[in-house]
């Protein structure tokens, strides 16, 4: 049901989130969501070829837009023997409900430096037409990353350098989680697309003057 709410149109979206919010479900023993739930939505057309649009307060509320490309062709070819075949192999948790919920308690434990916190408010507050000093941002963007940006940025920075078997984040974690956190934060107007300017480039424009 999650991945059908995903092409149906805005109103049963906003009410599958707030059930998942709330945990408040109207089937009798329907108890999918836990406390510090992780929803995952994906991008893939229906049959006419067609992206349904979602508001851009909700895609504000997604961590992270990650680009999933073509699997190589030893991949593909796992995929397809493994999925073709008679034999069903059985779902093995990552990890369990309690364990998420350390992990996520971790990350906000994880100390930031003075140079990372500046470095990511100035990202964010760079890509906003309104107060930006870039002439690029001005001219072609349309609005900018609002707070949960940084939010995204700071917690994102310090998972992967738990990760990376580090301590604390650096300006790299920063500028590798840049496209991810913004990308669908943003967007550009029609004069962008007129002179050919990707939001992409836009972006690295950033992460090179303030990261």
């Amino acid at each position: 049901m999650a991945d059908e709410i995903n092409r149906a149109s805005r109103a049963p979206s906003r009410l599958f989130c707030r059930r998942c919010r709330s945990s408040a479900w109207p089937w009798p023993g329907w108890n999918i969501c836990y406390r510090g739930h992780s929803m995952c939505c994906d991008a893939e057309p229906d049959r006419a070829g067609r992206h349904l649009s979602v508001a851009e307060a909700q895609l504000d509320r997604f961590l992270l837009e990650i680009d999933v490309g073509y699997p190589g062709l030893d991949a593909e070819r796992t995929m397809l023997l493994a999925t073709t075949g008679t034999a069903e192999a059985p779902p093995e948790p990552a990890m369990t409900a309690d364990e998420l919920r350390a992990a996520q308690a971790l990350i906000r434990r994880v100390p930031v430096g003075e140079k990372v916190v500046e470095a990511i408010l100035a990202l964010v507050r760079g890509g906003r037409p309104e107060t930006s000093e870039d002439e690029v941002v001005r001219r072609h963007v349309a609005w900018g990353p609002g707070p949960r940006a940084a939010q995204a940025l700071m917690l994102a920075s310090r998972a992967r350098a738990l990760l990376g078997g580090r301590l604390a984040p650096s300006l790299d974690d920063v500028v590798a989680l840049a496209r991810p956190v913004l990308r669908h934060r943003m967007a550009l107007n029609f004069s962008a697309r007129a002179d050919g300017v990707a939001l992409a480039d836009v972006i690295d424009r950033l992460v090179e003057r303030f990261a």
